[in-house]
């Protein structure tokens, strides 16, 4: 479960990368327009994780495949 929590939280920062690099990048020389929505489309797809990688948690919880290791209850 700690590799598949790790790699989506890896394919979500790719994802944020994406975005950013689509957002900074210079219009290009030769006249012919950006795509548009590239940089919408990459937060999308980062949302889009974030929230299986949200589910994929709470379904492993109540599953019992993971366990809570916080602040133990009445400390």
């Amino acid at each position: 479960m700690k590799i598949l929590v790790a790699l989506a939280f890896l394919a979500i920062v790719i994802s944020l990368v994406t975005a950013l690099l689509f957002m900074m990048r210079s219009p290009p020389e030769n006249g012919q327009p950006r795509p548009k929505g590239s940089m919408a489309t990459a937060l999308a797809f980062r949302i889009g994780l974030s929230v299986v990688l949200f589910a994929c948690v709470l379904l492993s919880w109540k599953m019992g495949w993971i366990h809570p290791t916080g602040i133990p209850p009445g400390a």
